[in-house]
């Protein structure tokens, strides 16, 4: 194994830098790490190294040992688009499970999951299986995860 090409042991949740050196696309899970190689999307190696176990946000960046910032966005993976006529109802239900959920103005976006899809269509909801970035609402207080009871 060769060592990788540029290492980060720090994260902001925004960029400094109008022009990163890099940039890495991360799908939900992934984007929760503490020490990690990924891979940029110039196929760089980048080992993250840091102090604690972080989840980074879309639009955050890895700041470079050696300067400069690595951008993070938001893979596209696979998700349930989730429609209701009450969708306030059907969002409360989601968030009485801990499951995380990228909340928008005519629509839910949840991880794909067919208890909970189940449940949803019970409530009389509609879903939908999508390909897209999922960018989640965070924790009660602002930061990092829900936590689903799957540990």
């Amino acid at each position: 194994m060769t060592a990788p090409d540029l290492i980060a042991r720090t994260y902001h949740d925004h960029a400094h830098d109008p022009t990163p050196a890099g940039r890495v696309a991360l799908d939900y899970d992934a984007r929760f790490l503490r020490r990690k190689v990924l891979t940029l999307e110039s196929g760089e190696a980048l080992l993250v190294d840091l102090p604690k176990t972080t989840s980074l946000g879309h639009g955050g960046v890895l700041l470079l040992e050696s300067g400069g910032e690595v951008l993070v966005t938001a893979a596209a993976e696979a998700l349930l688009e989730v429609t209701a006529d009450d969708l306030t109802r059907v969002a409360w239900h989601i968030g009485n499970r801990h499951t995380p959920c990228q909340i928008e103005a005519d629509r839910l976006l949840i991880q794909q999951d067919h208890v909970i899809a189940d449940m949803l269509r019970q409530l009389g909801a509609a879903t939908r299986e999508v390909t897209e970035p999922f960018t989640p609402e965070g924790g009660a207080y602002g930061h990092g995860r829900t936590h689903s009871h799957a540990h």
